[in-house]
């Protein structure tokens, strides 16, 4: 098969496409020929050693994808060879096969293309995790979405306006926030010209949010414990902005606020009937027409570092994703 590989640690231009060999499912695994893989902001991290794994070498990057079920290993029965389903790992998505998880893997709504395929679970699974787990947002509490013009960030948009929220949308160009506008935001910040903690705080007059989403850390989550609601939650998702911030404990205890991790891989090993119960409730809206996955720009599998860079250079909104056999 042909796959995109690390064979060392470096930036997306390091990463080389050629033949590999071909997977095979061993117990609880199901073996995937690859139609669409989905590009994420932790795909840049694994291929330069930052992230919390780092699989032996050579390893194909990619955490999530859509396909064709080929096998199935002993003791997998919720999918068989031929069902269309998205999926979930680690790594390895950046190719033509892959093998994943038994409980990564989800069958698919019969309309969903496989590039929506390919950019719903690992994006929409840590969307609704976070909410609703994690978050417990509530009907009519206001959030805030930081990077909110991002696939993350759109997606959390579309999912905090099912479930009730008022929504505000962060980001950095009046183009990004636009298209956060069409997909349910009720208000918008830009935070390249104004104060991301001033502007909330006129928008929540002076309470703050209730929940925050913040896939961005840096100087975007030391403003975001300036404008938190009495009782409100931080949900951490990841660190876009490269730096790791440190909360201030004397802050979180006079907001009366929570910090919170949202580690999505974990809770889908460790609770994969919550997780499962989590997608189906997303597949029934999907289903409803509530939302649908915002793909932005497609590349052929050849090009996963131009999509890598991509995304470094926060050019993307919305999804990209990998076209692949």
């Amino acid at each position: 098969m042909k796959a995109i590989l690390c064979k060392e640690y470096g930036p997306p231009e390091s990463l080389v496409y050629e033949e590999a060999p071909d997977p095979s499912p061993g117990k609880g695994e199901v073996l995937i020929g690859v139609h669409a893989a989905g590009v994420n902001f932790p795909d840049t991290l694994i291929i330069q050693g930052k992230y919390q794994f780092k699989p032996d070498m050579p390893f194909s990057p990619g955490g999530e994808v859509a396909g064709e079920v080929l096998e199935i290993g002993e003791g997998v029965s919720h999918v068989k060879p031929g069902d269309r389903v998205m999926a979930l790992m680690t790594w390895g998505g950046y190719a033509e096969k892959a093998v994943v998880p038994a409980f990564g893997v989800i069958p698919m709504p019969p309309d969903m293309s496989w590039n929506e395929g390919a950019g719903f679970p690992l994006v929409y699974g840590t969307v609704i995790h976070a909410l609703k787990q994690r978050g417990r947002l509530r009907e009519g509490e206001t959030l805030l979405v930081l990077g909110a013009a991002g696939g993350v960030g759109l997606a959390t948009v579309q999912i905090g306006k099912l479930m009730g929220a008022r929504v505000i949308a962060a980001a950095s160009t009046a183009e990004k926030l636009e298209l956060c506008r069409e997909h349910g935001a009720d208000e918008v910040v830009n935070y390249s010209e104004e104060s991301l903690k001033d502007r909330v705080k006129e928008l929540t007059d002076g309470k703050g949010a209730d929940v925050i989403f913040d896939p961005v850390g840096g100087d975007a989550f030391d403003q975001c414990l300036s404008c938190i609601n009495w009782d409100g939650r931080l949900l951490v998702i990841g660190f876009a902005s490269g730096r790791i911030p440190e909360a201030a404990a004397n802050r979180i205890l006079l907001k009366g606020c929570a910090v919170v991790g949202v580690f999505w891989g974990r809770f889908a090993q460790v609770e994969p009937q919550e997780n499962m119960a989590n997608f189906m409730q997303l597949i029934q809206w999907y289903n409803q027409g509530g939302f649908k996955p915002v793909v932005s720009r497609t590349y052929p599998l050849e090009r996963a570092a131009d999509a890598l860079n991509d995304m470094l250079a926060r050019k993307a909104t919305g999804k990209l994703v990998l076209e692949v056999g």
